[in-house]
């Protein structure tokens, strides 16, 4: 399968309801969705086409819903890799994936992205008294709510489901196997501080 033709063809029809369910704008279901939402995933791409999902996590409602239209995300101190600002300022298309841990569905909205570094609108961002580094405002062009079948398929929530962490290697051990000279236990040392004093 190489063409859209090929994909449809090959899937059938969609389904009405699908299509129908996309609004616009963020009404009451979206807002409060958004306000329950601990942790969101936000999709972009380069000029290049190439493309980058990160996750952005905080308080619940950390995501500030502007009105309708405009939300804005706070950007944490962070690694300095900003892939997803480096993106927007050459490509502001953008995908966010908000989830809420004990619901099964989903909200996607896609729209387009611009930073801000003004302090009144990074003010009432703040967590723990310290502002965002800088805020990604996003201009709301689709939304809809995506159907439970992935969490429910993947038991994302489920207590029964969570690994032991001693199951998978710890983030410092990843990084010594992966990048020469790297010390495992000062790596985890270094991420265990960051963690602890350094989330904002």
């Amino acid at each position: 399968m190489t063409t859209q033709e090929d994909l449809r063809t090959h899937y059938g029809a969609v389904n009405p309801l699908a299509l129908r369910k996309q609004i616009g704008r963020l009404d009451q279901h979206c807002r409060a969705f958004i306000a329950l939402s601990p942790f969101v995933v936000v999709s972009s791409a380069g000029a290049d086409g190439r493309c980058d999902a990160t996750p952005r996590g905080d308080a619940p409602g950390f995501v500030a819903v502007v009105d309708d239209a405009t939300l804005i995300l706070p950007d944490r101190p962070g690694n300095r890799r900003i892939d997803t600002m480096l993106n927007v300022a050459e490509n502001p298309h953008v995908g966010l994936l908000f989830m809420v841990p004990g619901l099964q569905e989903t909200l996607r909205v896609n729209g387009s992205a611009r930073f801000t570094t003004d302090a009144a609108l990074l003010e009432p961002l703040s967590a723990q008294g310290k502002p965002p580094v800088a805020g990604l405002i996003v201009d709301v062009e689709e939304v809809y709510f995506h159907c439970g079948k992935a969490i429910i398929r993947s038991k994302l929530w489920a207590d029964d489901h969570k690994i032991d962490r001693s199951a998978f290697p710890s983030l410092g051990r990843i990084i010594a196997d992966q990048v020469p000279g790297v010390d495992a236990a000062a790596s985890d040392a270094a991420i265990t501080e960051a963690y602890r004093s350094r989330l904002y």
